[in-house]
């Protein structure tokens, strides 16, 4: 057993819809979450200096004493989580999109993956294709501003539903019988891109399997808690301490 928290980091408040699912999982422990919100969003960015910025988020974790950290980014987890695992001695638990399943159950249809242009165009993204024998049944669009109505916590005006159905007019909507949401904002837009995809559409995502693996290896290495659940916010590695913001927070997760 062990008591420390549990340290999740992302750009900004995506990784909160992570977050959820891993209290769902493991409502014992204490949490310690760190938007980066100085320096969001990272899909849109140069490699390196998002680098820079996701060393800096884990660092600030690293110091709040914590037992694992939780990437819960897509952007950072394709392009830094190896590094990451290199740097640290504690579990490092990174979230990847949910391709894998979404080709298993496609059918005969194919599979749209939504994500941010950085992890459409990662080698880890390429890798992940070629390995599943899914090029040919996989699409890919980014979304890049997605993150920033996110962020603005726009999830479903009129401005919001046109940028999606404009990014979307070259696709025929009909031929996905799964959509990847491939970034941790994406959640927040379930309900405006049910309105929009064909109602038989799937959508999936990778918080489920990233909240049972960080229970998986917890368990395996004994650092499971025993705590009355309890989750400390920061902003770029300065606690939120605003009641009206945390009430903010709290009604997301």
């Amino acid at each position: 057993m062990n008591n420390q928290s549990i340290g999740v980091f992302d750009s900004g408040i995506g990784g909160l819809t992570v977050l959820k699912k891993i209290i769902d999982l493991l409502p014992n422990e204490k949490y310690v979450y760190n938007a980066d919100i100085k320096n969001v969003p990272y899909g849109t960015k140069p490699k390196e200096e998002v680098k820079k910025y996701i060393k800096e988020a884990v660092n600030f974790l690293i110091s709040q004493n914590v037992k694992a950290v939780v990437v819960a980014c897509n952007t950072a987890t394709s392009i830094a989580i190896n590094d990451l695992r290199n740097s640290y001695s504690i579990p490092i638990i990174g979230i990847e999109p949910a391709v894998k399943p979404a080709v298993e159950n496609k059918g005969s249809k194919k599979v749209l993956i939504m994500a941010t242009p950085t992890t459409i165009k990662e080698e880890k993204m390429k890798d992940l294709l070629i390995k599943l024998n899914a090029q040919n049944s996989v699409d890919l669009i980014a979304m890049p501003r997605l993150v920033e109505y996110a962020e603005k916590k726009d999830f479903q005006s009129d401005e919001v539903k046109e940028y999606i159905t404009k990014q979307l007019e070259t696709y025929n909507l009909g031929d996905y019988s799964e959509l990847v949401l491939g970034c941790t904002h994406f959640p927040f837009f379930k309900p405006i891109l049910s309105s929009i995809f064909p109602k038989d559409t799937k959508m999936i995502d990778g918080s489920l399997g990233v909240a049972k693996r960080l229970k998986n290896v917890l368990s395996e290495q004994n650092l499971l808690g025993n705590n009355q659940l309890e989750i400390e916010y920061y902003y770029s590695g300065k606690k939120v301490e605003n009641e009206d913001e945390l009430n903010n927070l709290l009604k997301i997760i």
